[in-house]
């Protein structure tokens, strides 16, 4: 009897039609059987964000014979939920999410609706991969990430991922030549340092826009923010448990009892 093909379930943040998620499953298809479920409009900045306080609906896009193709209307977790729970009609042997049009590096990885995507496959205990081109254009070219994104995702189906480990892989803009290779790193050092400009509508009324101005303070050569710098593809390990194991003695030397 023939092997059964895996099953990939593709998502994304920037929504069911934005060409990122469409390079994405061009780069999968070969490797599996496609399963795509990804929210109806762009979902950028939701981290991991789940709909409570309404419906969710979810559409089946008819126009596309080959594989089954859903818009939801929640976020890119409830997209992952949605499916596993409802979509699928087989255990998914992996998730992929992306590819993203903006980088997910460093601290960007707390915000980002494509990794949660990730990150709530891992916590179903599915080996799951976020990928993020660092280019913010609508008609960013993915086609030269598309052998890196297929490889990659190729070697997860042949050796699984660490229980309660996904990935997050960044992969550099234009700017940078051609892709160097590929560096396994880890999470540099940074942050966004924000402001909330306040602005006046054409009724009178305050309101705000964030603006930030993102700050490396990392000079390790072994992060992703190095790696893409310097033309190569950043592969770092993110793990579900965020428990801070080195403050717990510190912390348990307090007086705790009121």
């Amino acid at each position: 009897m023939a092997k059964k093909r895996p099953l990939i379930l593709v998502c994304n943040d920037d929504g069911i039609f934005a060409p990122g998620i469409q390079a994405l499953i061009d780069a999968v298809l070969p490797l599996g059987d496609i399963l795509v479920v990804a929210p109806d409009s762009p979902q950028s900045g939701m981290g991991h964000a789940i709909t409570i306080n309404a419906t969710l609906r979810v559409n089946q896009i008819k126009h596309d014979p080959d594989f089954p193709k859903y818009s939801c209307t929640g976020t890119p977790v409830d997209c992952i939920k949605v499916a596993v729970s409802h979509l699928a009609e087989r255990p998914i042997d992996l998730i992929v999410s992306g590819i993203n049009h903006g980088s997910n590096s460093s601290i960007n990885v707390i915000y980002s609706g494509t990794m949660s995507a990730a990150v709530e496959g891992c916590i179903e205990g599915i080996p799951s991969i976020g990928f993020s081109l660092c280019d913010y254009s609508y008609d960013a070219d993915f086609q030269p990430a598309i052998p890196y994104v297929q490889h990659l995702t190729k070697q997860v189906l042949q050796n699984g991922l660490p229980k309660g480990v996904c990935l997050n892989v960044n992969i550099p803009g234009p700017d940078k030549g051609p892709i160097k290779g590929v560096e396994v790193c880890r999470q540099a050092r940074a942050q966004w340092v924000e402001e909330l400009d306040e602005r006046v509508d054409p009724r009178g009324g305050k309101y705000f826009w964030l603006t930030g101005v993102f700050k490396n303070m990392d000079q390790g050569k072994d992060t992703d923010e190095h790696a893409l710098a310097n033309g190569y593809i950043s592969v770092v390990p993110v793990q579900i448990d965020i428990t801070a194991y080195k403050a717990i003695p510190e912390i348990s030397q307090w007086n705790l009892q009121p």
